[in-house]
């Protein structure tokens, strides 16, 4: 008998349910946390809404996290590309999923917006929500200064996920609270600063049903996270643990394309033969399959083909 590697997502879940899973948790954030702001109330809504936003990534990482590893974000899986622990096309699968949920995700909330009689103009009131600079800031910061929060928030949340997961991390199993509160703290930083949430998807979907300007202004809320991802992923890297064999947070092995599994013996008991032993007694084995190519590793290895 012989045994073959894993597949490296968790508990070998093929990428189209993984991309769903990342699409449920990515509209479940954005109609958490874009209802919130939007409906904010501090006598009917006692939860500010960064708080509620790191719940819903929390609750979203264990509800879903097993199938797809929970990312919800798109700088979450570039830092995962980057940091070599995940493949390049299951990457851009996650990051389509994640834009379509989270577009799913602000068109409840725009549909909820159109249902209130006493507002006339939908948009006006998801300007309120949606990341901008400038005039479009509550404190009024420029362009360099939210650029520079977009990408150190990026960079620590994404640091935070990388190293929560990790294997060697004994307490990875509750990686999802640690990125809930990371999200948390950096969204109460974010929101006073220009509704910075850290992730493109979210950003992206505010941006469709506010205002002109929001679109105009949207390239910077794509820039500057994945920026941070990228540092925190390479940083990862280099002084991380091996990307060759890693672990998700939930404890369950992943085993990347660089690693395959030893062969077991078979362990039946041999037949006698003519010759005293027969060719049953003789372990078959076949060779490991060849590992896929994936771009974005061999690219940050300096690897060239």
């Amino acid at each position: 008998m012989t045994t073959t590697a894993p597949n490296s997502s968790p508990r070998g879940t093929g990428l189209i349910a993984r991309a769903c899973a990342e699409a449920l948790g990515t509209l479940f954030l954005v109609v958490i946390g874009l209802g919130v702001l939007i409906f904010i109330n501090p006598q009917a809504v006692p939860v500010p809404a960064p708080l509620a936003s790191g719940l819903a990534v929390a609750a979203a990482m264990l509800a879903f996290g097993f199938v797809s590893g929970g990312h919800f974000n798109p700088a979450v899986t570039v830092g995962h590309v980057i940091a070599g622990r995940l493949k390049l096309a299951d990457g851009g699968a996650y990051l389509v999923a994640q834009v379509i949920g989270a577009l799913a995700g602000a068109l409840a909330i725009y549909a909820v917006v159109r249902s209130v009689p006493g507002i006339t103009d939908s948009r006006t009131v998801f300007d309120t929500a949606t990341s901008g600079f400038g005039t479009h800031s509550s404190f009024q910061v420029a362009f360099w200064g939210v650029a520079l929060v977009e990408i150190l928030g990026a960079a620590l949340l994404v640091g935070v996920f990388l190293g929560a997961t990790a294997r060697r991390n004994p307490a990875r199993v509750t990686a999802p609270f640690a990125v809930g509160l990371t999200v948390a703290v950096l969204m109460q930083l974010g929101q006073s600063t220009g509704n910075l949430a850290f992730n493109p998807a979210r950003a992206t979907a505010s941006a469709i049903f506010s205002s002109s300007w929001a679109a105009e202004e949207l390239w910077l809320f794509w820039v500057g996270p994945l920026v941070g991802a990228a540092i925190a992923g390479l940083l990862f890297r280099v002084f991380g643990e091996p990307a060759r064999i890693v672990e998700s947070w939930n404890g369950e092995p992943e085993v990347t394309d660089e690693a395959a599994d030893d062969e077991e013996v078979p362990d039946d008991e041999p037949g006698v033969g003519a010759e005293g032993i027969s060719d049953a007694s003789v372990p078959s084995v076949e060779p490991a399959p060849e590992p896929e190519a994936d771009p974005a590793r061999d690219f940050f290895d300096g690897k060239r083909r």
